[in-house]
């Protein structure tokens, strides 16, 4: 993505990402094929824009499989492809589940949730995604997040619910929490106080 800055010319962020990957998280289907190569299809953008942004930003592991996952199932979309109708395994994502209530304050990736639920990493990320509405890394922060409000209503300092919550800093944890609420803490923790 290329964007013209006032004087300093044209500014880009690139990523790259091989092809098998895109065709193993497509569970095996021939890779998307875009027109020329090139696509002004903004679900592309949005897909595009988390793994854009992780070139200078701080990127959990397990996010950037989310945004992988993403973008592989919008080229398919984007490229005309039709998705198949696979079986989910509903014990799988529910072991995962269940993993993230007990272990959310730690760094895990697609890996770990694959070797507790006994179901490969993309399959799984299907499977989450279809039984329970959102992404496993999505799950994850709302985990976090709820763990953080519950903490934040007792009186603790924000500093310390952000490290306990698995939050690399408290900015991590404002950014977070403005993303999904629309407040900052402070001002999330005044309003439900009146």
């Amino acid at each position: 993505m290329a964007r013209r800055a006032p004087e300093a010319g044209f500014h880009y962020r690139m990523v790259y990402i091989e092809p098998a990957l895109i065709q193993k998280i497509l569970g095996g289907r021939p890779l998307p094929f875009i027109p020329d190569g090139l696509s002004a299809d903004p679900r592309l953008r949005r897909a595009a824009q988390p793994l854009l942004k992780a070139v200078t930003d701080t990127f959990e592991p397990l996010e950037e499989e989310d945004a992988l996952y993403d973008l592989a199932q919008t080229l398919a979309v984007v490229g005309g492809q039709r998705s198949r109708r696979q079986a989910f395994d509903y014990l799988a994502a529910e072991r995962a589940r269940e993993y993230i209530h007990a272990c959310f304050m730690q760094d895990m990736t697609l890996d770990t949730l694959s070797q507790v639920s006994g179901r490969d990493r993309w399959s799984l990320s299907r499977d989450f995604r279809t039984l329970y509405g959102t992404s496993p890394w999505r799950y994850v922060m709302m985990r976090r997040l709820d763990f953080c409000r519950q903490r934040m209503r007792a009186g603790e300092r924000l500093v310390d619910i952000a490290a306990d919550a698995g939050f690399a800093d408290q900015s991590h944890m404002t950014r977070q929490f403005i993303s999904r609420f629309g407040l900052s803490p402070g001002r999330w923790l005044r309003a439900i106080r009146g």
